[in-house]
């Protein structure tokens, strides 16, 4: 049975599993989706230890930096969240046949 995140901190513990994966620091990542360098480390601290959640847009940015699906960000179960990170770091082709793999498992 996969692991399943409580709900209230799976964005946050995505966000950092994602920042700590792309070996960015806190501060950095704040600074590259737009945050002020004064406060952008505060920010992601919050971010990541589930004191608040950005608002949607910020998330957009944060994936984008971190070259994620924004979906990883939400994902309850660990073995989908992976799924997710490989489906969106291959080729089309090989999109491709992933999906076509699942969809003849489905059957």
């Amino acid at each position: 049975m996969p692991k399943q995140l409580p709900a209230k901190s799976i964005f946050s513990r995505r966000l950092r599993e994602a920042r700590l994966r792309s070996g960015i620091a806190q501060d950095r990542l704040g600074v590259m989706i737009g945050l002020d360098e004064g406060c952008s480390s505060a920010r992601m601290s919050r971010y990541e230890n589930g004191v608040h959640e950005p608002p949607f847009p910020i998330i957009e940015s944060l994936a984008g930096c971190l070259s994620v699906p924004v979906a990883y960000f939400f994902c309850d179960d660990d073995r989908l969240a992976e799924i997710m990170l490989i489906y969106s770091s291959a080729k089309n082709k090989e999109r491709q046949a992933m999906f076509d793999s699942m969809v003849a498992l489905g059957k």
